[in-house]
């Protein structure tokens, strides 16, 4: 899969626009400078004349390197012969030439059949932005994640270590493209142990990697189910967004658990859980309920799916918002 369609279509469609846009403007002032100054018309026509000038002097036969330097020095004499009539009028040289943002892919989006690095950032800014992290992306990474708040039981420690370091490589591996499906990752612990921190890290560098992701609470995706059961997007003139939770690259759910306990929302997070895992599509979940709530509240069949086919990882420690708190 990849970027996100919709982002793309209308980031595709955005750089169409301003190349468009970029080469219209350039004519409009080419326009102007053919009304201001006409000598300037003929030698453009001359400019525009040697690609096929160049054509027809390597097919004459024999060694074309000569005439080809002569047309070249020809070229550059007629350039500047324009630059310099240009500023005498007190235009810049560069007056009647498209002014493109990149100059690399002259506001295409594409170098060749390469995308260009211009698109890319703006399609990974677009996609952080459409994950629904797109403040707390900014302020939470992987960098700036704080192991000191750990520090006060080796235990603590260890395990938090061993649970950054578990998440920081899976991101860094992040790919859909391998032989082997990417697990699914399962966060567990109580408040304020750093899980929302992780995730947000975890999100911003596969976003980084031209990845789909969503990251979204339990209670706003089960709201978007609700919606398309009881017809309210219909009525509200809203297309139905559930499939986007099955089918983006990497789905990630935090706080599982908040949202209200029913047989229609246990029912709604099976299926999204199901048939990700049956189209080999990787999600995360993260939860502050323990071992004995998820039993009580969620069916065996959700649980044997979480339990057994996702990796655990476990966050132990001081609620951090306390600890800051009192420092």
């Amino acid at each position: 899969m990849g970027y996100n369609k919709e982002n793309y279509r209308r980031i595709r469609t955005e750089y169409e626009t301003k190349a468009f846009a970029v080469q219209a403007e350039a004519e409009a002032r080419r326009a102007e400078l053919y009304r201001e100054i006409p000598e300037l018309k003929e030698l453009d026509g001359q400019l525009s004349a040697f690609g096929l000038r160049i054509m027809q002097t390597a097919l004459q036969g024999g060694d074309p390197t000569e005439g080809i330097e002569a047309l070249r020095k020809e070229n550059e004499e007629i350039c500047r012969i324009r630059a310099e009539i240009l500023t005498r009028h007190g235009y810049p040289a560069d007056y009647s030439d498209p002014h493109y943002e990149c100059a690399l892919c002259k506001d295409s989006g594409y170098v060749g059949i390469k995308m260009c690095s211009c698109m890319r950032k703006r399609l990974i800014e677009a996609g952080m932005e459409s994950s629904g992290l797109s403040g707390l992306i900014r302020k939470q990474s992987f960098e700036n994640f704080s192991m000191s708040y750990y520090s006060e039981n080796p235990e603590f420690l260890e395990k938090m270590t061993t649970a950054f370091k578990r998440v920081r490589d899976y991101a860094n591996g992040f790919t859909l493209e391998g032989d082997v499906p990417m697990k699914s990752l399962f966060f567990f612990g109580g408040t304020g142990l750093g899980k929302t921190h992780l995730s947000t890290a975890l999100a911003k560098t596969v976003i980084e990697k031209g990845y789909d992701v969503i990251y979204t609470s339990a209670v706003s995706m089960l709201s978007d189910f609700e919606q398309r059961r009881f017809g309210n997007a219909m009525t509200q003139g809203d297309a139905d967004n559930t499939g986007r939770y099955t089918e983006c690259d990497l789905l990630i759910i935090d706080d599982l658990g908040t949202e209200v306990n029913n047989q229609f929302t246990t029912s709604c997070i099976y299926h999204v859980v199901n048939t990700r895992l049956n189209l080999q599509l990787p999600t995360v979940i993260s939860t502050n309920l323990s071992s004995a709530e998820l039993r009580r509240d969620y069916s065996d069949r959700l649980l044997s799916r979480l339990m057994g086919e996702y990796e655990l990882i476990p966050f132990i420690g001081t609620d951090i918002r306390k600890q800051k708190l009192h420092r």
